[in-house]
C-alpha cells in the first residue's frame, strides 16, 4: 500500500492526496499497528502486575501490609519491668522469746519463776519484729501476759549485737542484748514506723481489771545507744462504761398456781 510505502502526511490522508487506499483496517487502525499496540498493552499489563507484587511483598498498601514482627522489635516494645526493692526488707529472725526472757540477767528470779505456761506448752507471751535500733537483724518486742485475762506485765526490746558486742552481764541467748523493759500492771509494747510506744493501762482504787480509768501512750525513740522518750500521750475514759447505770434485770416469770391452789 502507498500508505505503509510513502507514509501518512500530516492531515491523515495518503501520499496521493485522493481517495486512495486508507490502512485498511476496519476501525480505522491498521493490522500492524493494532498488533504493536496489543503487545504494548500485554506489556504494561505485566509491568503492573510487577509492581502490585512488589508492593505486597514490601509492605506497602498491597493485602499483605506487614509481616511476622522481627524479634529486636518486639523486644524494643516489651514494658521493662519496675527494679525492685529487693535487700530493702530485712528477714525476721525467728527468735526463741522464752529462752531470751530467761536468759536475760536482767530479769529478776521471781518474774522468771512465774513465767509458765497456760496450757501445754503455750506461754502467754506475744512476740513482734521491726526495726527499732537500725541494726544488722530485726529487733525483737516481747509482751509478758497473765493466763486468765491477758492483762500485760512486762515488755522487753531484745537487739541483736554484732560482732560479739554484748557484755557478760547483758548478753542473752543467741547474741541478744535487753536494750528496754517495763515491768508494771497493765503494760504493752508495740512496733510503729520505726517507734517503740508503750500502753500502760491506768487504774483508780475501785476499777475493775476489765475498766481501767485512763491510759498513758509515751512514744520512744532509739538515740545513740537507748530508748529517750519522745512523746506522751494520756487518755481518761469514760467511767460511765462498766458501772451498770441504767441496766436493768430481766425479771423472773412468776411460779404458775399448783392444782391444789
Amino acid at each position: 500500500m502507498r500508505g505503509l510505502d510513502d507514509g501518512e502526511v500530516g492531515d491523515g490522508r495518503t501520499g496521493d492526496g485522493g481517495t486512495g487506499d486508507r490502512a485498511g483496517a476496519r476501525g480505522g487502525m491498521p493490522r500492524a499497528a493494532g498488533t504493536k499496540a496489543a503487545g504494548v498493552t500485554a506489556v504494561a499489563g505485566l509491568a503492573a502486575l510487577g509492581l502490585f507484587v512488589a508492593a505486597c511483598s514490601t509492605g506497602g498498601t498491597g493485602s499483605r501490609d506487614e509481616g511476622a514482627a522481627r524479634a529486636d522489635a518486639t523486644a524494643a516494645a516489651a514494658p521493662t519491668p519496675p527494679a525492685t526493692a529487693s535487700g530493702s526488707a530485712k528477714a525476721a529472725e525467728r527468735v526463741d522469746p522464752i529462752a531470751l526472757l530467761k536468759g536475760d540477767p536482767k530479769i529478776g528470779a521471781r518474774v522468771k519463776d512465774d513465767l509458765k505456761p497456760c496450757v501445754a506448752d503455750a506461754y502467754p507471751v506475744d512476740t513482734s519484729y521491726g526495726n527499732l535500733t537500725g541494726g544488722t537483724a530485726p529487733d525483737v518486742v516481747v509482751n509478758v501476759m497473765t493466763c486468765g485475762d491477758a492483762v500485760g506485765i512486762g515488755t522487753y526490746v531484745y537487739r541483736k549485737q554484732s560482732g560479739g558486742n554484748a557484755t557478760a552481764d547483758t548478753a542473752t541467748a543467741d547474741g541478744y542484748e535487753n536494750v528496754f523493759m517495763a515491768e508494771d500492771a497493765a503494760v504493752y509494747g508495740t512496733i510503729d514506723r520505726g517507734d517503740l510506744i508503750v500502753t500502760k493501762q491506768v487504774y483508780a482504787e475501785d476499777d475493775p481489771v476489765a475498766y481501767p480509768s485512763g491510759e498513758d501512750v509515751i512514744t520512744y525513740r532509739w538515740s545513740g545507744n537507748r530508748f529517750t522518750q519522745h512523746d506522751w500521750v494520756h487518755n481518761d475514759y469514760s467511767r460511765a462504761v462498766g458501772e451498770g447505770d441504767g441496766a436493768t434485770e430481766t425479771p423472773e416469770p412468776a411460779p404458775e398456781p399448783s392444782a391444789a391452789d
